[in-house]
């Protein structure tokens, strides 16, 4: 069995007036993520941690933002195409670990809504997903309620491949 590991991150800036999306969830807020999509980041940041594991490239390779397709798009949707790519290479998910950081909304209510969509659509259970959120202290972009940052980790198998064979 081949394990993988992956790391993703994404950044976005907010705005009044526009929706804040996390882990699939609309979360209640004045400010939300100004993106080509959806701007959900936490789903953006474990896509690319997926894709970086299956050796995949990343999200802004597989799903452009210069392609009209991806405009508003549901990064639910992204997430799946995303699970679809990887499984197509052989890999499973063992376990994800996320982190939000924001200053407000606060969003632990959310956590395990967004635990039990991602594991849906990651097809494994909520307990192999951890969600996260910090502040910053006050402290840069995210501190001053600019922007929202999320960072996310994951854990692959692949049963087909060793550690030997390329």
């Amino acid at each position: 069995m081949k394990i993988r590991i992956g790391q993703g991150i994404d950044f976005h800036r907010l705005e009044q007036g526009t929706d804040l999306w996390l882990g699939g969830v609309m979360i209640p807020s004045e400010r939300g993520c100004v993106a080509y999509s959806d701007g959900d980041v936490l789903l953006h940041a474990l896509c690319d941690a997926l894709l970086g594991a299956a050796g995949l490239q990343d999200i802004g390779f597989q799903f452009p933002d210069t392609d009209p397709q991806f405009r508003k798009i549901d990064s639910k949707i992204l997430l799946r195409r995303t699970y679809d790519l990887i499984t197509d290479k052989g890999f499973n998910v063992i376990n994800v670990d996320c982190t939000v950081c924001l200053e407000k909304p606060k969003i632990a209510s959310y956590t395990t809504e967004m635990r039990k969509i991602i594991a849906s659509i990651l097809k494994t259970t909520s307990e192999e997903i951890s969600i996260k959120a910090t502040t910053t202290e006050k402290l840069g972009f995210a501190g001053r309620e600019e922007g929202i940052v999320a960072l996310a980790v994951v854990l692959l198998c692949n049963k087909k491949r060793s550690h030997r064979n390329p």
